[in-house]
Formats: C-alpha cells, sequence, structure tokens
C-alpha cells in the first residue's frame, strides 16, 4: 500500500492509493483523491478488500495521512500494520517498484484533466497490468493467470490509447 502525487493539467496535486497483493504482484485497489485523510484511506482499505478474506498484513510507509482513524479500522479488519522504518522505501519495494512503472509506462505520456480522468486512466492501467502485462519473475505470465493460445491469427489491440498493446489469438 503506497501513495504517490500526479500533476493535473491545471498544475493541481492529485493523490492515487495503490494496494497490491504481494503474491502474485497484482493490483487490487487504486484510489484517487485530492485531499488524502485517514479517514479517506481507511474508506478505500474497506472497499478494497470488500467482503473478501482480509489480508494478515499492510505494508506501507509512515506517511502523516496514516492516522488513527486508519490504524483503527485496519486492526478491526483483523490485520497486522506493518509500516515500513524512516527513510527506507526499500521495505516497501513492490508498491516503489509498480508506482514507478505507472509512471514510466501510463502517467509519463498522458495529460490528467481531473479526478475523474485520473481514475479513468489508473483503472485501465490497472486491467492492462494485471491481466496482459509480463512478468519476468511469474516466468512471463501476468499476475491473473491466463492460458497459452498456440494456433490462430494473432489480433492486436490498443490499450490506454494505443500506449501498449494487447495480442490475442482468434
Amino acid at each position: 500500500m503506497d501513495l504517490f502525487v500526479v500533476p493535473t493539467i491545471s498544475f493541481r496535486l492529485l493523490y492515487g492509493l495503490l494496494i497490491m497483493g504481494h503474491g502474485r504482484r497484482q493490483v487490487l485497489w487504486f484510489g484517487v483523491t485530492a485531499h488524502p485523510t485517514a479517514e479517506w484511506i481507511a474508506n478505500q482499505i474497506t472497499q478494497a478488500c470488500g467482503w473478501k478474506q482480509a489480508p494478515r498484513y499492510l505494508i506501507r510507509d509512515r506517511d502523516g495521512a496514516y492516522g488513527e482513524v486508519f490504524i483503527r479500522r485496519v486492526r478491526s479488519m483483523g490485520m497486522r500494520d506493518r509500516p515500513a522504518s524512516p527513510r527506507s522505501p526499500w521495505q516497501n519495494a513492490y508498491a516503489e517498484r509498480l508506482i514507478g512503472s505507472i509512471r514510466r509506462e501510463c502517467l509519463d505520456h498522458v495529460v490528467v484533466f481531473g479526478e475523474r480522468h485520473l481514475r479513468h486512466v489508473l483503472l485501465s492501467y490497472m486491467n492492462y497490468y494485471n491481466e496482459a502485462r509480463t512478468h519476468l519473475s511469474l516466468e512471463k505470465d501476468s499476475p491473473v493467470s491466463r492460458n497459452v493460445e498456440r494456433a490462430g491469427h494473432i489480433l492486436c489491440r490498443p490499450v490506454l490509447g494505443g500506449l501498449h498493446h494487447l495480442y490475442l489469438r482468434i
């Protein structure tokens, strides 16, 4: 779990909240707001887990936005809160790496107009990342495993307005 900052076309700062599962490095949730508060982050973690079994651990940095309300919510959901040491981004390396990938592969090529637009872009990237983007650590599979298609014609489908492409066999 981590927060990152995205500037808009009007130089307003928006904050993105990333929640990911470390098992297969799957993006579980994106949240976007102009004013991250402990209450908002607590609601986001509740929406991300939903009615599913909550994870056992939550790794996060020591940002001041994670307040007492957030910590109480996490504990009431049965998760163990594991804040990283101060100035130690390598302790949450998967989330930091994913934020870097989001910036390099998506946000550096898109002009964000507002919260709604950023939410749309991030959700589109999440679908691409989870279902189509290959990972060397997963033996060139995506976080949501897929079947290998061996026969058929290859079809190229643009994703994120042509920034990336999804290749399918039909």
